[in-house]
């Protein structure tokens, strides 16, 4: 397949621009791989889809204030996003404007209009296009940045906390996981009690979730690594589940690549072994998945690996049709979207 196949027209209306509220009432289309069919709900009903002996998996990574905004030396505005952190006070980040930032230029960032400026210094050359850059000083991140919503988000967002998932702890993210944006406390306590387990990996999102696939065979994008970590209590879950044929649902694109990387890493499902480290698989329909019963996703872009993931999972021709449906039935689409199940 080729990328210009996972393209597809959206009208500019249905990118969502604010959340829905409360949470838990996008909308929620429910995809069935072994007939076909597709069923319309409202994502609270989920629990109705659930059974008991479920493992449920979810990114914990939080968002972080990536965005920074300074001077360069001769006075011109300068951005920076950081994008993945490499050790103390050094960071690989993408720097606009790139043609006029040279290595070992510096930039300044004043703290929240404060008194207190932290000087940046481009200092070497990364991945694709981005830099490695270093602090002057341990950097209050809370104070120095803003919280980078995606490109397609033109509507400012009162409260930032709803781009986080509830359950966010592990700082490190550049944007939300955002299947898990749906769910609220009191929709978790009853997955709970419908005898769900719950458990939590950490994929820290990085540059992939703004890049579009601009080569035409899928398999030579340049993936962007991310980190991500899966601990060895919920590596004994998820083989005692797979043993005894309970089902694994992934909350999320993050929560696939990280599982999937972990039994690439294992050499096999059966006995899943604890992961820290970078997630680089790229997942097309050719892949043979592992570990993932059950995927919750939103809707996501043309041509970009995400969409790809979700093809895989569930079937080309199947995808292809749902989002006919969606962008038919007035479904919104991307980060503050409505939401699909496939099972």
């Amino acid at each position: 397949m080729k990328t210009s196949d996972f393209d597809y027209k959206l009208p500019i209306e249905l990118i969502a621009q604010t959340p829905a509220e409360p949470r838990d009432h996008s909308r929620l289309m429910v995809l069935n791989r072994a007939d076909g069919s597709i069923e319309h709900h409202h994502f609270f009903e989920i629990v109705n889809f659930l059974k008991s002996g479920d493992v449920l998996v979810f990114n914990d990574s939080r968002v972080i204030p990536a965005r920074l905004k300074g001077r360069r030396e001769d006075g011109g505005k300068a951005e920076i996003l950081l994008l993945r952190y490499l050790e103390d006070k050094l960071w690989e980040a993408l720097v606009k404007p790139a043609r006029q930032i040279k290595l070992g230029d510096k930039i300044r960032i004043l703290a929240n209009g404060k008194q207190r400026w932290f000087e940046i210094e481009i200092i070497g050359k990364g991945e694709e296009g981005l830099r490695v850059i270093r602090f002057s000083d341990e950097m209050p991140l809370e104070r120095l940045g803003e919280v980078p919503l995606p490109p397609y988000i033109h509507t400012p967002l009162s409260d930032l906390e709803r781009y986080q998932t509830v359950y966010a702890r592990v700082k490190g993210s550049v944007a939300a996981p955002t299947a898990g944006l749906h769910f609220t406390p009191e929709l978790l306590d009853k997955v709970r009690a419908k005898g769900v387990e719950l458990v939590f990996v950490t994929l820290h999102v990085g540059l992939d979730s703004f890049r579009p696939v601009r080569v035409e065979e899928p398999s030579q994008h340049p993936v962007h690594r991310e980190y991500c970590e899966l601990n060895e209590d919920v590596a004994t879950k998820l083989t005692t589940a797979k043993e005894e044929g309970r089902r694994i649902i992934c909350v999320g694109t993050t929560a696939v690549r990280t599982l999937e990387q972990a039994a690439l890493s294992t050499g096999k499902a059966q006995s899943l072994k604890p992961f820290k480290g970078w997630a680089s698989l790229l997942i097309l329909p050719s892949h043979s998945f592992r570990l993932v019963d059950v995927l919750i996703t939103n809707f996501h872009l043309p041509r970009s690996t995400l969409l790809m993931l979700v093809s895989a999972f569930a079937g080309k021709e199947l995808i292809d049709h749902a989002y006919q449906e969606a962008i038919r039935l007035g479904y919104r689409f991307y980060s503050f979207g409505d939401c699909m199940l496939i099972v």
